[in-house]
């Protein structure tokens, strides 16, 4: 089986690369490597899977792993159109794991152009490869963060989420809805997954445990926003993966009434945690205590994250890791991987 991984150089991207190189399948990498944060830690990503900096630089050149024959890398825009429609008439994908994306709540507030190309431009020419050279399964990163200021808990994929907040949660909620389309007209099997609070070893530099680490490593403050009354269904990085490989090998074959192969899951731990509790964590496993600026609400944010993952467990699904285990280890990472 022939799999691309789009956001290969990102967080959960390398994560699945990985976890995929080492079965029997062919795996090509694609990411345009941008600046939204450090591309250090992105080459530093591509380099534990065998991929030189010194090629991952270069647009449109294919590289090689050097620790992993089944596996090759590729710079590009999602929405350079014709190098993305080349991509797919030349490997023939069976499978395609749309993970790249313009990332960020915040961020999208103050750079929302940036999101349309790279999130709706870029998506849609994913779709259009997918259509014309017959793609067996699509399955790609939607956001918990379309739900906006649902009440209701746990979240669940019946409930409405027509009422976005920030401009990246718009841009997932129209991935959705242009899956729908083309699941509809082409028969395309698609998957979307709604990812809770990702965390874990090689995680994104924006992100609460990150800025949080880094923070009360180095004796500074951090931003605590909404008071700390903020809860959130932190899942760590291998429960993704491990339900990843488990949609991959359940496409769907009808969606309700419409039978149209196409599905949206949630994918969390399916238990919040507050954000004391997990400030907590990330002081127990450094040693050191957090000075705290209480901060109000930001614009886009929710107070709170609960995943409804009934139908992923169905399939065979269980989140393993706790907080406390989880930011454990990424505080291993943190330290092991600075100190070098």
């Amino acid at each position: 089986m022939k799999i691309l991984i789009t956001g290969a150089a990102g967080f959960i991207g390398f994560h699945l690369v990985r976890n995929l190189c080492s079965k029997s399948c062919q795996v090509v990498g694609l990411d345009n490597i941008n600046d939204y944060y450090d591309v250090n830690l992105k080459y530093a990503r591509l380099n534990e899977l065998g991929i030189e900096r010194s090629g991952a630089e270069k647009f449109s050149v294919e590289t090689v792993s050097s620790l992993h024959e089944n596996f090759k890398f590729l710079r590009l825009n999602l929405e350079d159109a014709n190098e993305i429609s080349s991509l797919f008439e030349r490997e023939k994908f069976d499978v395609v794991v749309n993970l790249a994306a313009q990332a960020g709540v915040r961020y999208s507030i103050e750079n929302p152009k940036s999101y349309v190309q790279s999130n709706v431009v870029g998506f849609l020419n994913i779709l259009e490869g997918c259509r014309h050279t017959k793609v067996k399964h699509l399955l790609y990163a939607s956001s918990s963060s379309v739900y906006g200021e649902n009440k209701k808990v746990p979240f669940a994929t019946s409930d409405n989420v027509d009422y976005p907040i920030s401009l990246y949660a718009a841009t997932k909620k129209s991935n959705e809805l242009m899956a729908h389309t083309y699941s509809h007209l082409y028969n395309i099997p698609t998957t979307g997954l709604r990812f809770f609070t990702v965390y874990g070893p090689w995680g994104r530099p924006d992100m609460a445990l990150f800025l949080f680490t880094k923070a009360i490593t180095e004796g500074k403050a951090i931003n605590v926003f909404n008071n700390g009354k903020m809860s959130r269904d932190f899942t760590y990085i291998d429960d993704i993966i491990h339900g990843i490989n488990i949609v991959l090998e359940n496409p769907p074959k009808d969606y309700r009434e419409t039978k149209v192969p196409y599905k949206v899951s949630n994918i969390g731990n399916g238990s919040p945690e507050t954000l004391e509790h997990f400030i907590s964590a990330i002081e127990n496993n450094i040693g050191i205590k957090a000075v705290k600026n209480m901060m109000p609400m930001q614009a886009g944010d929710v107070p709170q994250t609960w995943a409804d993952i009934d139908d992923l467990k169905a399939l065979g699904y269980n989140s393993n890791y706790d907080v406390n285990t989880g930011v454990k280890n990424f505080v291993e990472w943190y330290k092991n991987f600075y100190n070098k």
